[in-house]
């Protein structure tokens, strides 16, 4: 919601009077000021999570987000927006890559892709919101303007909060390794889990904790001193965090929040002038993605990670040159021509291919292929990266607009094709397997072994 909403703020006429009207590189900061602070709170994310709990880590960071959101619907002057802006990242790194682990942990391998894309279906929903949040307040004759927006973000950021405090389980696997098996069985019940499979998760878990320790009695000490950031790093699961990171830093570089974040100018520089077809034209593209997020739920399990992730890439990136070929040729023009609507179609097109392969099989893999020890360190790593590399695609985009009418589309095409060819070399399946049996494909390998390549070459 805060993506679809902060791009159409930054161009209303209130928001100029009220800010004053600033350069493309100032637009860039306090559009991107939420991904620093995000990224840096997901480096620790994952720490936390291992220490309180997943569902608490969602509950602080869904609160956190609200009250940066609030400070930004009460911003009196632009230092004031911009801190809310960061007080937002600080709490959106700390649920998000968390709400990842946790979905993860609590789902079947049946419907575990489905139900791990349910917050990229939300993500376009909030998308959607945002947008036309914009498009109905933009007239009113105050500040209020860009000011409802935030409002309701913030009263959703808020309501997300205490639902997550008064209704989400904790996560059965976090509390079976520190050996609170009755609420583990408590949390299964809630969740409605079947006894064969909560049973032989928790087999699989004591088995591994004997084989690492010698007694299930050492499982609590173990999950104190096996997670954070060294576990992630170890050395039968490091090539998964640094190709995790990878590939979720290279999500962001094929451009996807630059579209969506700077949508009315795009639009505009592709020839609907007006503020108002500008801003229908984004909330279009919000809706056409929340309709393709919702058929691609039901292949998500069909299609696999890194199928969709492979042929995704290789789609993306022959969008991006087709519109940087389109402006470099100079076949746009603003009042005639056919280059305008091609380009305005493949904005639509990119957005539907990225949100029905990227946007969901990237993140499942990334949180699926660990075991329990680092799933969470390693998972809000990968999401820190993503907003890092974020940050500069969201400062650095209207700054590469207005060099060059085609260098962004060719280096985030680019981007998504070195992208596509790395996942086919190294990227395996892992649809359809419990997370146990993921571990246990992996672990056959040596680390670092030739044989651990050939692994990663195909699928399991």
């Amino acid at each position: 919601m805060d993506t679809g909403i902060i791009g159409p703020v930054t161009v209303m006429p209130k928001y100029t009077e009220q800010f004053g009207a600033t350069s493309a590189i100032v637009h860039g900061l306090i559009v991107s000021a939420i991904l620093i602070p995000a990224a840096l709170s997901a480096f620790a994310a994952g720490r936390a999570a291992d220490a309180i709990g997943r569902a608490k880590a969602i509950t602080f960071g869904g609160l956190i987000f609200g009250l940066g959101a609030a400070l930004e619907a009460g911003a009196a002057h632009l230092g004031m927006f911009i801190t809310g802006r960061v007080l937002e990242g600080f709490g959106e790194g700390l649920f998000l890559g968390n709400l990842a682990v946790y979905i993860t942990e609590i789902s079947p391998p049946r419907s575990r892709g489905i139900l791990t894309s349910y917050p990229q279906l939300m993500n376009t929903i909030g998308l959607t919101v945002g947008f036309f949040s914009c498009y109905g307040s933009r007239n009113v004759d105050s500040s209020m303007s860009w000011r409802l927006p935030f409002v309701l973000l913030s009263a959703s950021a808020f309501s997300f909060a205490g639902i997550s405090w008064l209704w989400l389980p904790e996560s059965p696997r976090w509390l079976l390794v520190r050996g609170r098996k009755e609420e583990a069985t408590k949390a299964w019940d809630v969740l409605g889990v079947a006894s064969a499979d909560r049973e032989k998760v928790e087999h699989e878990q004591e088995m591994a904790v004997i084989g690492g320790s010698g007694s299930v009695e050492a499982q609590p000490s173990e999950a104190k001193d096996g997670s954070g950031w060294l576990a992630a790093f170890a050395p039968d699961v490091r090539a998964r965090t640094l190709l995790g990171a990878f590939a979720m830093g290279m999500q962001q570089m094929s451009g996807i929040d630059g579209i969506l974040y700077y949508a009315p100018l795009l639009f505009e520089r592709a020839g609907l002038s007006s503020t108002k077809a500008s801003f229908l034209a984004s909330g279009v593209s919000a809706i056409v993605i929340m309709v393709a997020s919702v058929a691609a739920l039901v292949y998500q399990d069909k299609w696999g990670r890194r199928h969709s992730t492979i042929y995704g890439g290789l789609a993306l990136s022959l969008i991006m040159f087709l519109i940087g070929s389109l402006y470099a040729s100079s076949s746009v023009h603003e009042t005639y021509g056919a280059g305008r609507w091609v380009v305005i179609a493949s904005i639509y097109l990119f957005a539907v291919v990225f949100c029905t392969t990227w946007a969901m099989g990237i993140k499942t893999w990334v949180a699926e292929c660990q075991p329990q020890r680092s799933r969470s360190s390693a998972t809000n790593l990968a999401y820190g990266s993503n907003w890092l590399t974020n940050f500069l695609v969201a400062l650095t985009t209207p700054v590469l607009l207005d060099s060059s009418s085609f260098g962004a589309y060719f280096l985030f095409g680019g981007c998504t094709f070195i992208t596509a060819i790395v996942c086919l070399m190294w990227m395996p399946e892992t649809k359809g397997k419990s997370l146990e049996e993921i571990e246990a494909a992996f672990a056959k390998k040596a680390p670092g072994s030739r044989s651990l390549l050939r692994l990663m070459r195909r699928p399991f």
